[in-house]
């Protein structure tokens, strides 16, 4: 099954997915709500390819990481964690945020160093995306309104803007450009401090899998940079059994994936 989580950004974080819905156009409020609770997917367990181009370095111009990515989401929690599995050289590095808003990296064979919401900035394994983009959910703020409808290639979509308004974010507004039909994002694009755009996130595929329309390729760029990060999703297992040692710091260490799930 090939899906990326939403970020998340991205899936965050960052994966949205969704049966067939009703055609009719929901407000900004509805929508937003809608697209929420498709990102609080419970516990799910996820493989993605993560290529980081970088032409203007020509000793280094790409670097392919294989990762998985354990998650529990839900209205009132969410914990995730990055682990590289490939290339040998960088296996074990891992990235936990917690619902908290702290989190952990771990370097091996032994370093694990705890941090704050200040770090939520800092590149997640020198990526386009920033650890915070992994674990906010935006279409969960209040303040949602709808800017009008653009097309992105030849679907219509309508734009969602968010603002945080009180809840804890680096961003000031995020603008989603929303394919209403299929329930996802075709074009995420992030602005921080003075409204200037700092990510824009591209879905450069949507597959349907058993009558769920999931994001099976995400482009990030960020302007004046580059760079630019490519998310491939391979596999997804929904359901799993998780406990609180799994997105602990002790859990960035232990590689084995969860039980159970489909």
């Amino acid at each position: 099954m090939k899906l990326v989580p939403f970020i998340a950004a991205m899936a965050g974080g960052f994966m949205l997915s969704t049966a067939a819905m009703a055609a009719e156009a929901p407000g900004a409020a509805e929508l937003a709500s809608k697209l929420s609770e498709l990102q609080q997917d419970g516990n799910t367990f996820i493989r993605v390819k993560m290529i980081v181009s970088s032409p203007a370095n020509p000793s280094d111009p790409k670097t392919t990481l294989q990762l998985q990515i354990k998650s529990r989401r839900s209205a009132g929690q969410t914990d995730v964690l990055y682990q590289v599995l490939f290339p040998k050289d960088r296996k074990g590095e891992a990235v936990l945020i917690n619902s908290s808003g702290s989190g952990a990296t771990f370097t091996p064979p032994d370093k694990v160093q705890s941090f704050d919401a200040s770090k939520f900035k800092d590149s997640l394994f020198g990526s386009d995306l920033s650890v915070e983009d992994v674990s906010d959910n935006f279409f969960a703020w209040k303040d949602q309104t709808l800017a009008g409808s653009e097309n992105i290639g030849n679907v219509s979509c309508q734009i969602l803007e968010s603002r945080p308004k009180g809840a804890r974010s680096s961003y000031v507004l995020v603008k989603s450009w929303i394919d209403t039909k299929r329930m996802v994002p075709l074009r995420v694009e992030k602005y921080g401090a003075g409204n200037q755009l700092v990510r824009r996130i591209d879905t450069s595929d949507v597959a349907n899998v058993d009558g769920r329309n999931v994001l099976a390729m995400l482009v990030i760029r960020r302007p004046g940079h580059a760079t630019a990060t490519e998310m491939d999703g391979s596999r997804i297992k929904r359901g799993v059994s998780y406990t609180d040692a799994d997105f602990s710091p002790e859990g960035l260490k232990n590689l084995n994936g969860p039980k159970g799930g489909e």
